[in-house]
């Protein structure tokens, strides 16, 4: 290191880099003094001699650590074919739009015979897997009873496609309806994310109302993950659902959200508390979000905590409003505005 250079440091920078690795401060003279300092010979065959070792403290500690590992494997979903499936399954329910198929009036028969087909032969097998990881976990089953749910399930699921696109078209619809800059219904669906947020909230909701394990919650936070839409599949949404701009958008397991209803973004339908039993465990499966009726509007960065907050219909809520109690219908919520000051050079 330069002298010099370093005597032009201020003293605070000077001090930091005397506190060597142990410090929070960084910067590029302390690296390469660090990475000088620490120079060292290279072991040209660690793979040979220090892998094994490795390898044996890591199973070492799945043995330790449990929880995080499942060997097995026989009895949990894959979520790469999950996810697969789902999007097989947005390419049936927007044919010309999703995939890579040209699709025409004249082949749609064949295309969708061929993609269904494969849907449920993978799905079946995905939903026996959770089916089973759920009777392995309470007690032993008859050996077919999973294989048998499985097939009656993703044949009723796939039987009710036609209704999900219906519900859909509302969507969309609204979507278009309910956003100026909007051009058609084409661009909605090919470009909103809450297209694909809501279109995969209602596959996944579908599943959960029959109880399929894991699956719905790995369809719903692989889309989260895409669109920063977190929609829990247990929730309860009606027609015509709309949400602008999407990012952070929040809608927990036991909301319940009646028709036409549109969010804006960083909305948060969420729990406010959660009761404890005896032994401090969180008590599970109550109503602990709220109710949202009919023709509401709410605006970005409203926060809507608990059970007891139930929204009436025609209620506009305002960017920003917490809400942790009811709001009857046809009232509009505002925070006032906030005092601004202004300051410039000569005043």
């Amino acid at each position: 290191m330069n002298p010099k250079t370093n005597q032009q440091r201020p003293k605070e920078c000077n001090e930091c880099i005397e506190k060597k690795l142990d410090s929070n401060c960084w910067n590029p003279d302390r690296m390469i003094t660090a990475l000088m300092k620490n120079n060292c010979t290279v072991e040209t065959d660690w793979v040979v001699k220090g892998l094994p070792n490795l390898v044996d403290n890591l199973t070492d500690s799945y043995r330790k650590i449990g929880g995080m590992d499942h060997l097995e494997g026989r009895d949990l979903p894959s979520k790469k074919v999950v996810i697969e499936v789902l999007e097989d399954l947005l390419v049936v329910l927007f044919p010309g739009y999703l995939g890579d198929n040209e699709i025409t009036k004249d082949n749609i028969k064949y295309h969708l015979g061929t993609k269904l087909t494969s849907i449920y032969t993978n799905m079946t097998h995905e939903v026996e897997k959770s089916l089973k990881y759920i009777c392995r976990k309470i007690s032993e089953c008859p050996q077919d009873i999973c294989q048998k749910r499985a097939h009656v399930v993703v044949r009723e699921f796939l039987e009710k496609l036609p209704i999900i696109r219906s519900e859909l078209s509302g969507d969309i619809q609204a979507a278009y309806s309910g956003d100026p800059a909007a051009v058609s219904n084409e661009e909605v669906i090919l470009s909103y994310p809450c297209v694909l947020a809501i279109t995969t909230y209602r596959i996944a909701h579908e599943l959960y109302q029959n109880g399929v394990p894991l699956i719905p919650r790995i369809m719903s936070e692989h889309m989260h993950s895409l669109t920063g839409i977190d929609i829990h599949p247990g929730a309860k949404i009606g027609k015509n659902f709309f949400i602008d701009h999407g990012t952070g958008v929040v809608i927990g397991e036991t909301a319940e959200i009646g028709n036409n209803v549109k969010l804006y973004q960083g909305v948060t339908l969420g729990a406010l508390s959660f009761p404890k039993d005896e032994k401090g465990n969180i008590i599970k499966g109550r109503k602990r979000h709220p109710t949202v009726g009919n023709n509401v509007v709410i605006y970005s960065g409203a926060t809507l905590l608990g059970a007891e907050t139930i929204v009436g219909n025609n209620v506009i809520i305002g960017g920003n409003v917490w809400l942790t109690g009811p709001v009857a219908s046809g009232t509009k919520i505002t925070i006032a505005a906030p005092e601004q000051k202004y300051k410039t050079e000569n005043h």
